[in-house]
């Protein structure tokens, strides 16, 4: 079965966009082609039970295993060495992606304390959406009993695209909060 949020793109938003950026065909607008989720551990790279746990939170997130990274290089003010755990990462694509996005926008962000919005800047010269999230327990899938300590997750949304405006209108058309500018 198709996700929600893939036939709300392919049959409202893209040709909205087409008509609003004058497009010669529906696949010159923007696409989300994939969705990367990185949680850092740091320190805690070192204990297998705590990665052991981060994986377990990260695959009920994402509903898929993820793998671990590690240092390319020692640096002794970080207190890192050569190829020791360094975080985790997942990478989803095709209908994972839109139900993750899905998820993300209508559960998971209403559920951060004090939210007030995504801000506008996350984004790179390539038009990829980059922000952070503090608290992973925010998605209901992590068993809040369970969790030794809170963490950040990094996520990424890769968007093919020819400008920066197309991504921001493509993920205001998909409902993420973003921070109104004001003009003073």
């Amino acid at each position: 079965m198709e996700p929600r949020l893939k036939t709300l793109i392919t049959k409202e938003i893209q040709p909205s966009l087409k008509e609003k950026f004058g497009y010669k065909n529906l696949y010159m607008g923007p696409q989300i082609s994939k969705i990367v989720l990185n949680m850092g551990l740091g320190l805690d790279g070192n204990d297998s039970k705590i990665i052991k746990t981060c994986q377990e939170d990260l695959s009920n997130i994402t509903g898929q295993k993820p793998v671990i990274t590690r240092f390319r290089k020692s640096i002794s003010n970080f207190k890192t060495r050569k190829n020791t755990n360094s975080g985790l990462k997942v990478t989803l694509r095709k209908n994972k992606m839109y139900e993750f996005i899905d998820r993300l926008i209508n559960i998971a962000l209403p559920r951060i304390k004090d939210f007030r919005g995504l801000s506008s800047k996350g984004f790179d010269k390539f038009g990829n959406y980059t922000f952070g999230i503090k608290e992973h327990i925010v998605f209901p899938e992590v068993n809040f009993d369970k969790v030794d300590k809170i963490r950040g997750l990094d996520i990424t949304i890769v968007i093919k695209n020819q400008d920066i405006k197309h991504s921001y209108e493509l993920l205001k058309k998909l409902n993420f909060p973003f921070v109104e500018k004001r003009s003073n």
